[in-house]
């Protein structure tokens, strides 16, 4: 052997210890920030401590929903009144407060009405519908419609979500009453409305949740048929499209970011127990591809398998906000009293 080739494989055995080293340090940090969850190119590591709130000056019910504005904040919506809005920065530092006066606070949609962003609040305690500020005034409200004929009484009507067009029209979900989408126009005027209880594919129960699809060209409506573990696609006169069939969960309402469809599952029914949610991620041809905290997506000949919780990572998830870095931001219901939780994407 020559001088030049011994050296030669000294040089590379000793970097490759060198870059094994590395390799091996690298292993470690990555180790160091916890189990990876997810599937396929979609997955995330926990963060379950990402509130820095104090219980005690700012306490929570349920944490039902969660929102980001355009200045990247989140808003989290609880039922708890001595603070229905808790405001965020991403790294979970409290920025604000406010709201004593809705003791249903469900539903949480966020608009952007000409530059000036405004919320959508439902209260399924006092059967109504807000428009607010950010701060928190009040500057409309939607009772039960009592003159549609629709709702016997006002109590009837327990709206648990909006969808806000372009042109400032409010369709909303009475998930919890008569299970009505209801639209409405921007000054609050009710113009039609679909779905309601029944047999056929399409009425619906459970109408938790509802989004105007920015992925369809149509301007369709994903609607939440929770208890028949689907969303369904109808047009804005109320036409059922589509069916999208999620065995195995209880999916609470749409949330779309870029491709990607995200929705908490509240639990699976084919587990026989509460506790037993997850989140699941479907791509823009509306095909399961990750569960967090659940199984990995199983299609035979086209269907997709029962799906259930793999990890016990959630009690009862309620929301998924989807932060501008593809994070995740995680309300839960009935699951202590506990603050949201983020996942950060990985891949």
């Amino acid at each position: 052997m020559t001088e030049t080739n011994f050296s030669r494989r000294n040089f590379i055995r000793n970097t490759g210890l060198t870059l094994g080293g590395v390799l091996l340090t690298r292993d470690l940090f990555a180790r160091d920030k916890g189990p990876v969850y997810g599937h396929n190119h979609v997955q995330y590591t926990l963060d379950n401590a990402w509130s820095k709130c104090s219980p005690q000056q700012y306490p929570v019910n349920d944490c039902h929903e969660m929102v980001q504005d355009k200045k990247g904040r989140i808003f989290l919506l609880t039922n708890e009144t001595k603070n229905n809005v808790l405001i965020y920065n991403t790294r979970g530092q409290l920025l604000e407060a406010w709201g004593h006066a809705f003791p249903g606070a469900h539903g949480l949609t966020i608009h952007d009405e000409n530059g000036t962003e405004y919320l959508y609040i439902t209260d399924t305690v006092k059967h109504q519908v807000y428009k607010t500020t950010l701060k928190g005034e009040i500057l409309m409200t939607i009772q039960a419609p009592l003159d549609s004929k629709l709702y016997a009484q006002a109590e009837k009507f327990v709206p648990t979500e909006t969808t806000i067009g372009p042109n400032g029209a409010i369709f909303i979900a009475d998930g919890y009453g008569e299970q009505y989408i209801l639209h409405y126009n921007s000054k609050g005027e009710l113009l039609n409305y679909f779905g309601g209880r029944g047999v056929g594919d399409e009425h619906l129960d459970n109408a938790h949740g509802i989004l105007l699809d920015p992925r369809s060209k149509d301007g369709s409506l994903l609607v939440t048929d929770r208890t028949r573990n689907c969303f369904k696609r109808f047009s804005q006169e109320g036409k059922l499209l589509d069916i999208i069939h999620l065995p195995g969960a209880c999916v609470c309402r749409p949330v779309v970011q870029g491709e990607l469809l995200y929705a908490a599952v509240l639990r699976s029914p084919d587990m026989n127990k509460e506790g037993s949610g997850f989140v699941t991620i479907l791509d823009k041809d509306n095909k399961v591809v990750s569960n967090i905290g659940g199984s990995e997506p199983v299609y035979i000949d086209g269907q997709l398998q029962p799906m259930y919780q793999a990890d016990k990572i959630f009690v009862h998830p309620h929301d998924v906000c989807v932060d501008r870095d593809h994070n995740l931001y995680v309300a839960q219901w009935a699951s202590g009293k506990v603050y949201p939780y983020k996942l950060k994407r990985v891949s």
